[in-house]
C-alpha cells in the first residue's frame, strides 16, 4: 500500500445523482466493470473504492429524472455494487431534504450523518433544515464541517471572514452538536479538487491537510464510541 493511503477499508459513495462530482474529484473515469454476480465492481483510486452516477452516464448528459428514478438509481448504487466487506462507507449526499436523502436514511443503517455548511446565513438555513430532517428519521447527527470558512490570501496568509464567521457556530449550538473543523477557501484546496488529487495526497505535508485529517479523526472516534457503548 502505498504512503497516504488509508489503512481501513472505505468504499465512498456519489449519491448526488443530478450533478456527480466525485470523477472529477478522485480523478477516476470509466464504466464499472461487472462481476460474477452481475454487480458492479468499484472504481478506485488512493485506495477507497467509489461509486457515482457519474461513472454510469455521459459527463455531458443532463439527467432529468423524476424521484422515483432518483431513489431507484440510488437503490442500484447501494445495492448492486460489489463494495465488499468495508469498514467505512462515506456517502456525499447533495443540499437539500429531498428523495435522495429519505431514501438512504430509511433503506439502510446510518451510524451518523456530518452537516457541511458554509457560513453565510442562506447556507446555513439549509444546514439547519438538513439536521432537522436527519434527527426526525434517528440518525446522529456527528457535527457540522465548516466549508469555505475563511478566505486566506495566498500572498500574505491572511485570513478574511466573507462569509461570516459565527453563523455555524449557533447552528451547532441550536443542535446540540459541535464544530468538527473549518475549512478554508484557498488555491491550494480548489485546485487540488480540480485536479483530481486531494490534498491530504498530493501535499500531504500541507497545513490544510490537517485539517481534513483532524475532522476525518474527530468522526471515527465518534462513530467508534457510539459503537462501543
Amino acid at each position: 500500500m502505498a504512503a497516504n493511503e488509508p489503512t481501513k477499508d472505505i468504499g465512498l459513495l456519489d449519491a448526488d445523482v443530478y450533478g456527480p462530482s466525485l470523477p472529477t474529484m478522485m480523478n477516476l473515469h470509466g464504466e464499472p466493470e461487472l462481476n460474477s454476480k452481475n454487480l458492479m465492481i468499484p472504481l478506485m483510486n488512493y485506495g477507497i473504492k467509489c461509486m457515482s452516477m457519474g461513472f454510469l452516464v455521459d459527463e455531458k448528459a443532463a439527467i432529468v429524472w423524476r424521484g422515483l428514478m432518483v431513489m431507484s438509481a440510488i437503490e442500484r448504487l447501494l445495492r448492486q455494487v460489489a463494495w465488499g466487506p468495508l469498514d467505512y462507507l462515506i456517502i456525499d449526499m447533495p443540499p437539500g431534504t429531498g428523495d435522495t436523502q429519505l431514501s438512504i436514511s430509511q433503506n439502510i443503517p446510518v451510524s451518523g450523518a456530518v452537516i457541511v455548511t458554509t457560513p453565510q446565513d442562506i447556507a446555513l438555513t439549509d444546514a439547519r433544515r438538513g439536521a432537522e430532517m436527519f434527527q426526525k428519521v434517528h440518525t446522529p447527527i456527528l457535527g457540522i464541517v465548516q466549508n469555505m470558512a475563511m478566505f486566506v490570501c495566498p500572498k500574505c496568509g491572511h485570513e478574511e471572514h466573507i462569509f461570516g464567521e459565527d453563523g455555524a457556530k449557533n447552528v451547532a449550538e441550536e443542535m446540540h452538536t459541535e464544530i468538527l473543523g473549518d475549512v478554508p477557501l484557498t488555491t491550494s484546496i480548489r485546485e487540488s479538487c480540480d485536479t483530481g488529487q486531494p490534498i491530504v495526497i498530493a501535499q500531504p505535508n500541507n497545513p490544510y491537510t490537517l485539517v481534513y485529517k483532524q475532522i476525518a479523526n474527530k468522526i471515527t472516534n465518534k462513530l467508534l464510541r457510539s459503537t462501543s457503548s
